[in-house]
């Protein structure tokens, strides 16, 4: 939940990277809760919730070309 939430820039972008890296090398996948509208962007997928429901669910331009 916020992973970068109370993170200067550099800091989150730190972070983001190292969850990507970690993706790449590992094959792990995250969940990852946010406000952060340029944090979301950079995610492949992105789940919107309103009121407890899916609102939308799709992929973002980040998201790697099948």
């Amino acid at each position: 939940d916020e992973p970068t939430g109370n993170l200067d820039t550099a800091s989150s972008n730190d972070v983001f990277v190292l969850l990507r890296r970690m993706h790449a090398e590992r094959g792990v996948s995250f969940v990852v809760v946010t406000h952060d509208s340029r944090l979301a962007a950079r995610c492949d997928r992105l789940v919107e919730l309103v009121d407890g429901q899916i609102a939308s669910d799709e992929a973002t331009l980040s998201s790697p070309v099948d």
